[in-house]
């Protein structure tokens, strides 16, 4: 093989944007100075091929020969070398002057729905070699893993099935209309409907559809998943990502080698970090044995369902990139030629070899766990896949029991804190679901692949190219690959994030500021956003309930307290079922009780007596964050279900007071509303109305409350705070990242709210 191979050449590549595609992009451009280059890239929303092109120069793989030539000089190269063609597989015009043709693009998720993993990798590679003109040599990158689920020894040699590709492939893009029509069924949707209204009928109607939809659209996903992983291992092979990229290489023999074309099938094991170039230890993304190694460093992963003694074939992806450009730089004379790139036959990396190294080296490098030190990483046992599956099983079953006991108590700092904990250890459960089920079968592999044409096709290499395009697997050291190169590599960027959560927290616990109290940092002046404030839970440490008790019981002798207290506990049970069915229910049934009320009297109460006391509720923090954003220049408007005149003391502190207005027939109060009261979604279209008709921006507005009946409202902001939320919207505000706040635990409720109007009365001499 001489040593300017492919010199002259013109080579398309496909998948240019892919981990192994643009390791070969640089490779072609850093080491083959004499070849041009066509890259085929599809378009992404707004940003053109070119675009896409232009960011991928930016990226780390283009980092050392960006330092070597520099910036504009790169620019000028891949002005002068590389091509873009825009568009899709099979739908471009592609150019007559081919010389090689390297067939990266695919999905590589092994477990897509089924006609997503079809259109990539089957029809996908029917388009493109129907399209191809002449005679080009096709290099088809596979993977390994084709050869299915099977024990012993695989050959370099064409797969052994009777699969009619085309069969299945029309089966697998109607699998989608048949999923779909299914999902449409009344039983599907009856239990979308039904859990979603356990789930999210507070929020309001919306909200529990919203979220039935979501929840057909992820029973097609899941569905049409199955669909693949099921057909898949009925055919022999362990997901659908394998049963495509087999299916994909017959193919290619059908369409273009039968035809007597050159072509070479080049089957990767697993990929990994960069062994030597373009730097040691360089990677685009976490592959497949990444986030299993960083799991087991943070304390995740603390059993797996692998064989201790099954190979793990790891193969960095310098070594594949130098066998694809010698093989694409040798075409077979005759028919195809196959190439398994890997490791276990010259160079076996086992399961637990693998875990001894990757302990080892979190032994001597620990993660970082924010402030509290770092992370011990488990020991594994190798229980078998049978023993870690009950123990998944068992795990998933008792965290979904922990969840509606902790949604089910009160809302306080402790269960708060319990189901923040509860949150990270369902986390930690479904990402072993998640890597049992996808890695599992990779993990308790008994399978050797053979490379000797591998091994042929390095020694045929020139001594002085083989030291820089070598492809030997026997050259890698396994301990330093993995406690040297690959380990700091995919652990750096989760190291650096953990060290800013450990510096933010020890931050916070250095200022002399208090949990839940507001940031010093100013807000932005802007007289174009709102600061939307609920009431009750938020701004005072009271509800509904309390508000109809400081009026009832301070216009009736203490002597009848007991009789009304009694009353109203007799009517909990119905009230509360209206709160979880529906807050405006909830107001409506209870407002009644204001029936026969003169609502003279109550405003005049409110004022004289109540008013006073309703202020010293409120809460400090959420006084000075009102002032805050009306200093700012900020609209503030407080939007709650309780009565007018119950909340006219507070509209001091705001710029529009939103209340439910009691229906009065000759100064009497009736117990009906004037109008629907503004709760759940109500709240969030008012403000959207009246956003608009104000000229502000809900996008950077903010949104302040306590219950999951809010969140709606939060949801219609770009700045939501949640302030001493229920459970419900607590474990909601964690997943969306929202800012929640503790305010208020020494400030008084009924009680003092009673003693404060005893005390008033008494001193003005009013018999009680």
């Amino acid at each position: 093989m001489s040593t300017d191979e492919l010199a002259g050449s013109h080579v398309l590549l496909t998948g240019a944007t892919g981990f192994l595609g643009q390791a070969t992009l640089e490779r072609l451009l850093s080491s083959y100075p004499d070849t041009s280059v066509s890259v085929l890239i599809r378009p992404r929303g707004e940003r053109s091929a070119t675009d896409r092109l232009s960011a991928l120069l930016r990226k780390n793989v283009f980092r050392p020969l960006s330092e070597r030539l520099g910036a504009e000089e790169l620019a000028r190269l891949v002005r002068e070398r590389v091509t873009v063609i825009e568009g899709n597989l099979g739908s471009v015009s592609l150019p007559a002057d081919l010389d090689v043709v390297i067939h990266g693009a695919s999905t590589v998720s092994f477990d897509p729905p089924i006609d997503e993993a079809f259109r990539t990798n089957v029809s996908g590679v029917a388009s493109l070699y129907t399209a191809l003109p002449g005679s080009p040599h096709v290099v088809h990158i596979s993977t390994a893993y084709v050869a299915g689920t099977r024990k012993g020894v695989v050959g370099e040699v064409a797969l052994d099935h009777g699969v009619d590709w085309q069969l299945e492939l029309d089966m697998a893009l109607a699998a989608r209309v048949d999923v779909e029509r299914e999902s449409r069924r009344p039983e599907v949707l009856r239990r979308a409907l039904a859990q979603a209204g356990n789930q999210h009928a507070k929020a309001g109607p919306q909200s529990a559809a919203a979220d039935a939809e979501r929840l057909r659209t992820e029973w097609v996903a899941h569905r049409l998943v199955d669909y693949g992983r099921t057909r898949a291992r009925s055919l022999g092979w362990p997901d659908v990502y394998t049963l495509t990229k087999a299916l994909g290489e017959r193919v290619a023999e059908t369409l273009w080698a039968r035809a007597g074309r050159p072509l070479s099938v080049v089957r990767p094991a697993i990929v990994e970090s960069a062994l030597h170039h373009p730097y040691p230890g360089w990677i685009d993304g976490f592959k497949m044995a990444d986030p299993l190694i960083i799991s087991f460093g943070r304390g995740v992963l603390r059993e797996f369902p692998g064989l201790p003694d099954s190979v793990l074939d790891v193969i960095p992806v310098d070594l594949v990139v130098n066998a694809i450009l010698a093989t694409a730089a040798r075409p077979p004379a005759t028919g195809p030629a196959y190439l398994h790139v890997s490791s276990g036959a010259s160079n076996p990396l086992t399961f637990q070899n693998m875990y001894e190294l990757c302990r080892e080296y979190f032994d001597n490098h620990p993660m970082p766990d924010g402030d509290r030190g770092h992370i011990s990483p488990p020991t594994w046992r190798f229980p078998g896949s049978q023993q870690v599956e009950l123990t998944l099983r068992a795990g998933e079953r008792a965290a979904a029991l922990a969840e509606r006991a902790l949604l089910a108590l009160p809302p306080s700092k402790r269960s708060q804190d319990w189901l923040t904990s509860l949150g990270r250890q369902q986390q930690e459960l479904v990402q072993l679901r998640e890597y049992t089920d996808l890695y599992g079968v990779y993990a308790r592999a008994e399978v050797i692949y053979d490379d000797s044409r591998l091994r042929e096709l390095h020694a045929a290499l020139p001594a002085e190219r083989a030291l820089e395009h070598g492809f030997d697997p026997a050259v890698i050291d396994w301990r330093e690959y993995l406690q040297d190169v690959h380990c700091p590599s995919i652990t750096a960027t989760v190291r650096r994030a953990g060290q800013r959560r450990g510096r933010s927290t020890g931050d916070r616990r250095g200022s002399s500021s208090k949990v839940g109290s507001i940031p010093s940092r100013s807000l932005p002046e802007r007289t174009d956003v709102a600061a939307v404030f609920d009431l009750e839970g938020t701004i005072v440490n009271s509800n509904v309930v309390e508000s109809y008790l400081w009026a009832r019981l301070a216009t009736m002798p203490s002597s009848g307290w007991l009789r009304e207290l009694a009353d109203l506990a007799r009517c909990a049970p119905r009230y509360l079922s209206a709160e979880r069915h529906d807050r405006g229910e909830l107001l409506r049934a209870f407002l009644r009780r204001y029936a026969g009320v003169r609502a003279d009297e109550l405003r005049t109460l409110v004022t004289d007596v109540l008013g006073d006391a309703l202020l010293h509720r409120v809460m400090p923090e959420a006084t000075r964050q009102i002032r805050r954003h009306r200093a700012a220049g900020h609209r503030t408007v407080l939007i709650t279900g309780a009565v007018d005149l119950h909340v006219a003391p507070l509209s001091v502190l705001f710029d529009e007071v939103v209340a439910s207005r009691m229906h009065a027939k000759d100064g009497v109060l009736t117990g009906f509303l004037e109008t629907p009261p503004l709760v759940d979604e109500a709240r969030a279209a008012w403000l959207r109305h009246y956003a608009q008709a104000n000229g502000l921006h809900l996008d950077r507005s903010y949104a302040y409350a306590d219950s999951y009946s809010d969140r709606p409202l939060l949801e219609a902001v770009g700045h939501p705070h949640v302030v001493n939320p229920d459970s419900q919207l607590f474990r909601h505000a964690r997943r969306r990242r929202w800012v929640v706040h503790r305010w208020g635990a020494h400030t008084g409720g009924l009680l003092e709210v009673l003693l404060d109007v005893t005390r008033t009365d008494a001193r003005a001499g009013t018999p009680r």
